[in-house]
């Protein structure tokens, strides 16, 4: 990371859970192609089938999510940043 006299580095908090909201997506587009008819068997099928579960998550689950992120901030502050049931 660059150094800058307006920027103050802090060391990575042990207990940090992730709050990336992407991880939540992921693990919805793992369900959604595990909940497949037929799972995908070779690479070209697997990006197939991510790129058709990407665009049919619903909007609401996405906005849902985004949406939540203060009350998981809280709770991770609330926690000292152990677990969260999020």
């Amino acid at each position: 990371m660059p150094s800058s006299p307006d920027i103050t580095r802090m060391d990575w908090p042990a207990y940090s859970p992730d709050l990336n909201p992407m991880e939540h997506v992921w693990d919805m587009l793992g369900r959604r192609i595990a909940a497949r008819q037929s799972p995908p068997t070779c690479l070209p099928e697997l990006r197939r089938a991510l790129l058709d579960e990407w665009c049919n998550i619903p909007q609401d689950q996405i906005d849902n999510l985004i949406l939540s992120m203060p009350r998981r901030c809280k709770a991770c502050i609330a926690s000292s940043g152990r677990h969260t049931p999020y």
